[in-house]
């Protein structure tokens, strides 16, 4: 299976947000499938529930999925995926998630926080990420403290020996704090500045970089 695992340095970060552009990007030249496989916060419309983040993926994606196949395991609680999952009676358990990330096509996906975030029984996001062996996005919100939050995911991640693609600093509000330069020096990984507009600029930095992974 080729293609990306999407993570970041905790929860509101704008995870989805860079994911999505991610997407758009990669549809240009390929077939992209998307996948989230577990959403907790989710909100009951006519007795069903309906996901936010795995339908803003879909909708960027250019394969046509089912939404329960891009996000089989959905759930109402706003909690950790594991504790949501034990509040409604699902098991969930790391081979549930493996087998609902599988794709034919290069696929994009989305863990749930941040990569010591609990996901299933036993479970943190980093060990879905380790046993799909795919090229790591993560993605760190420009703000005091990024450097610091970035630099202990990288940590985490080399120690479980993932591979890093690049870190996405997602910049939400203008600032003058230099954390990507920072991080470039003290995390020695790819760093790509993300200001809220999708120029070429941004587009050919991250070509570059994905025609690596």
């Amino acid at each position: 299976m080729k293609g990306l695992f999407i993570s970041g340095s905790g929860t509101d970060v704008g995870k989805t947000f860079i994911a999505q552009r991610l997407v758009r990007l990669l549809a240009k030249s390929k077939s992209v499938s998307v996948r989230k496989p577990v959403e907790s916060d989710c909100h009951i419309v006519n007795g069903e529930l309906v996901t936010k983040d795995a339908l803003k993926l879909l909708k960027a994606s250019n394969v046509d999925d089912h939404i329960d196949t891009v996000c089989p395991f959905k759930f109402y609680h706003c909690s950790s995926a594991e504790s949501a999952s034990k509040a409604e009676n699902t098991p969930l358990s790391l081979d549930h998630l493996i087998d609902a990330c599988s794709s034919e096509t290069f696929v994009v996906i989305e863990g749930a926080g941040g990569l010591l975030s609990p996901l299933a029984e036993n479970t943190l996001n980093i060990d879905l990420a380790k046993s799909l062996n795919l090229p790591l996005v993560i993605v760190v919100k420009d703000e005091l403290g990024a450097v610091n939050q970035a630099l202990l995911t990288i940590k985490v991640a080399r120690q479980y020996q993932l591979e890093i693609g690049c870190l996405i600093l997602n910049q939400i509000e203008a600032n003058t704090l230099d954390n990507a330069n920072a991080i470039r020096h003290y995390g020695d990984c790819e760093v790509v500045l993300y200001n809220g507009v999708m120029n070429d600029k941004f587009e050919q930095q991250l070509e570059k970089i994905l025609d690596l992974v």
